[in-house]
């Protein structure tokens, strides 16, 4: 493998966005993984097997591989077998993002197309800011969060590990998400949201 071959761990929708940014980057997605072989394989990529196997072949090469799990948990809990068997995790960066090279930004993450985020911000590894979301400065961004399209995030807001902001959600300044929290797409959340909460309306209301 050169070093513009990578893997993509997953291959449906998720995963094809990512495809298309990595190859906007010139990179070489020249394979995927995942539990079955796809019925659909729009990208003629290669199928190497299910990367948690026992049989999988980590041992003759290291790959690159670049994370196309939508699902917070599966994300992570590959990524660390991943990273256990001493591969590598690519971040993945969209040539039509815009994003403030005063940020602290970690491995495995994907900051999909339109996205926007200002100086300051801390993004952990294994996230996705997905299309069109905007986080503004000083906002701490936890590991393995899916911030979804159209999603804003005010000044210092911080998001807890594994939690999920939806679609055209608004959260406010200075809020605090916790970890495993699950914000529904439209809500508007104006107050701290404690660890494993639903949210949903304007304003968010915990179920």
């Amino acid at each position: 493998m050169s070093n513009k071959d990578i893997v993509i761990v997953g291959y449906s929708g998720h995963a094809y966005v990512v495809i298309e940014a990595a190859e906007l980057l010139g990179k070489n997605v020249i394979a995927y993984t995942d539990k079955v072989e796809a019925t659909k394989n729009p990208f003629s990529l290669s199928y190497l097997g299910c990367e948690t196997d026992d049989s999988f072949d980590f041992e003759s090469k290291k790959y690159q591989f670049v994370l196309g799990l939508g699902d917070n948990n599966l994300r992570v809990k590959v990524a660390n077998m991943l990273v256990k068997n001493n591969q590598n995790i690519v971040t993945l960066i969209h040539p039509e993002a815009n994003v403030s090279s005063h940020i602290s930004i970690g491995e495995g993450v994907f900051v999909a197309r339109g996205a926007c985020v200002n100086p300051f911000v801390e993004i952990g590894n294994y996230s996705i800011l997905n299309t069109n979301c905007s986080i503004d400065h000083e906002c701490e961004i936890g590991e393995a969060v899916h911030i979804a399209p159209g999603a804003v995030l005010a000044g210092s807001v911080k998001v807890g590990d594994r939690s999920f902001v939806g679609a055209n959600s608004v959260i406010k300044q200075g809020v605090t998400i916790g970890k495993d929290v699950i914000i529904g797409a439209g809500s508007v959340v104006l107050k701290d949201i404690p660890n494993d909460s639903k949210v949903i309306g304007n304003p968010g209301r915990i179920l």
